[in-house]
């Protein structure tokens, strides 16, 4: 099936209704003219790629116009048409729609210099993303238009790789994640991250396959004892399994080196119909194997800050093996797979006019309240009222940063980290000998904040050892539980 045919027929099968598919033909007709003798590097006609971005946004079952503007979203920058020409035949949301992507995408213009560009872009994304705060979708469709275009990346030249590979794991990646798109954020941090160490995702990837394959039987066999014992209660369940990303592994693996003391490679995650059954289900594989003491975690009672909601829970089996569970509803699974996407779904309604508009239906997420952060700003800045970006209290990427070594690799490291945490991150003899560090170039001290986009190099020297003081000028427990064992073994630190 041509993918237009494709996008055809998922369009008609969601949208049954005449004006809407008729909407979505009309969209289609108008990009493929529009674009017609454009082509992707790949080769192919240019508009296979707002069909993919449409066929995404389907995906995520989003609503019409948020369609219609995913495939007319390029026609305003790479070719003739006006605007106001979109406006005149789709409509002002869809215009509205248009104009924002548009507007995120030529934030990003000019950008060629990749060791640099990420925090003046990062800077200009979060300003424009409250000028089009008014209606969400655009971010939406911005991150079906990333997604694709990372799909496609091996036919852009290397430097672009590396640069929409960073930008990507830099911005669209935490933008996935406090919108709570799991499924959207994972993709793209692979994906960024082949690009980036090609070789170190071969072997991480090779090795999450072995072991794969190595437990897959005796994960079956688990899957099989607990199904009967569920069935048993009465409860109705269903299970399938998470096998744990290959970037996440990479973030693991820097703070828990030893890859068998990382229980969540693999896990079995059981869909429930209801709140009260998740926590039967939890009752009963506490009764049928042993959990482990600090990994029982309730994310249902006390929800992550993007909304993630689940039951987490780690157990010994009596044959010795080590399983994660997740435990949700099939509403909090949606949700933690496509996250806002999903709220479109479940609750019926768009953002649209400057407000999470729903015919009286339920209002807002209050998880998602920073959006409606976004939309005040964006009035105050359409009104011509000025406003404070540092006094808004939202921000996209405030929780994590993203540091680079010289070589290029790339650290994840929480806010307010500084430099002997980037060290212990690299690896506790390097840190242990750190005499001096240099940020961008210039000597920091030991106490300078970090920022996303960073380069640090340690200096080391081999008669350096860790001082007592370094306690007071590092922010992470792992940096700190190493610094403490190396105080200790020297006799430098007293129980």
């Amino acid at each position: 099936m041509a993918i237009q045919d494709e996008l055809l027929a998922k369009a008609r099968e969601k949208f049954p209704a005449d004006d809407d598919y008729d909407k979505i033909v009309a969209a289609y007709e108008f990009a493929d003219k529009n674009h017609a003798g454009q082509k992707r590097l790949s080769g192919e006609a240019y508009i296979i790629h707002p069909i993919s971005v449409a066929l995404i946004l389907l995906d995520w079952d989003m609503d019409r116009d948020t369609i219609v503007a995913g495939l007319l979203h390029d026609v305003v920058e790479d070719t003739n048409t006006s605007l106001l020409e979109v406006e005149e035949k789709f409509g002002h949301d869809v215009a509205v729609l248009v104009d924002g992507v548009t507007k995120v995408g030529q934030a990003r213009a000019g950008r060629d210099d990749i060791d640099t560009y990420l925090p003046r872009t990062k800077d200009n994304l979060t300003k424009l993303l409250v000028a089009t705060g008014a209606d969400v979708r655009v971010i939406i469709i911005k991150l079906a238009d990333r997604l694709h275009n990372l799909r496609t990346l091996e036919y852009q030249p290397r430097n672009k790789q590396l640069k929409k590979a960073r930008e990507s794991l830099e911005i669209f990646g935490p933008l996935a994640d406090r919108l709570n798109m799991g499924r959207v954020r994972v993709e793209i941090e692979d994906l960024s991250f082949k690009y980036l160490m090609p070789h170190k995702y071969a072997e991480l990837k090779k090795t999450i396959d072995t072991r794969i394959s190595r437990s897959k039987q005796s994960l079956e066999d688990v899957r099989r004892e607990v199904s009967g014992a569920l069935t048993r209660e009465g409860i109705s369940f269903r299970v399938d399994g998470r096998i744990k990303s290959v970037y996440s592994l990479y973030k693991k693996l820097n703070k828990h080196p030893n890859i068998d003391e990382i229980y969540d490679l693999i896990a079995l995650r059981i869909i429930t119909d209801d709140v009260t059954s998740c926590y039967l289900v939890l009752g009963v594989l506490h009764q049928m194997y042993q959990p482990l003491p600090g990994r029982i975690k309730d994310y249902i009672s006390r929800p992550k800050r993007n909304g993630y909601q689940s039951l987490h829970t780690t157990v010994e089996t009596p044959k010795g093996q080590i399983v994660e569970f997740q435990i949700r509803t099939q509403h909090m699974h949606e949700y933690a797979e496509h996250g806002l996407a999903a709220a479109f779904h479940y609750n019926e309604q768009k953002i649209g006019g400057g407000s999470y508009s729903s015919k009286g239906l339920a209002p807002m997420p209050k998880e998602l309240k920073w959006i409606q952060d976004l939309q005040c700003a964006a009035g105050k800045l359409r009104a011509g009222e000025k406003v404070d970006l540092d006094d808004l209290k939202v921000s996209l990427f405030s929780d994590r940063i993203f540091v680079y070594t010289p070589k290029g690799d790339i650290l994840d490291l929480p806010a307010g980290a500084m430099p002997l945490d980037f060290a212990y991150q690299v690896h506790s003899d390097v840190a242990a000998h750190a005499t001096g560090f240099t940020i961008n170039g210039k000597i920091a001290r030991f106490d300078t904040p970090l920022k996303s986009g960073d380069v640090v190099e340690v200096i080391t020297r081999r008669n350096v050892i860790p001082h007592v003081d370094w306690l007071n000028k590092i922010a992470t427990a792992h940096a700190r539980d190493k610094l403490r064992s190396q105080l200790k073994k020297a006799g430098r630190l007293k129980e």
